[in-house]
């Protein structure tokens, strides 16, 4: 059984602290390094809080081929569903 001494609270209160504070310069510079991420070529959604009119005609053509495909799922479902339905 392993003993947990100070050292592996101290590590982890720190791996904590760490993480937290990563986490918040991440939510504070989320469109920069986002967009960094794919200038790399690291494909990153587009956040669903972002405002159309700021966006770019690429990422406006994805959010569009993304909503005809969910579209097209919730035809073909209800499609499924009606012919699957008994009438009587």
């Amino acid at each position: 059984m392993m003993i947990v001494s100070r050292d592996h609270i101290t590590g982890f209160a720190v791996g904590v602290g760490v993480s937290a504070l990563a986490y918040y310069l991440y939510k504070k510079n989320e469109d920069k390094v986002d967009q960094l991420l794919r200038d790399r070529g690291i494909e990153i959604p587009v956040s669903a809080k972002k405002d159309f009119n700021s966006m770019t005609l690429e990422e406006l053509v994805g959010q569009k081929e993304h909503i005809e495909d969910l579209i097209a799922e919730k035809e073909m479902i209800n499609n499924q569903l009606s012919v699957a339905a008994p009438t009587e």
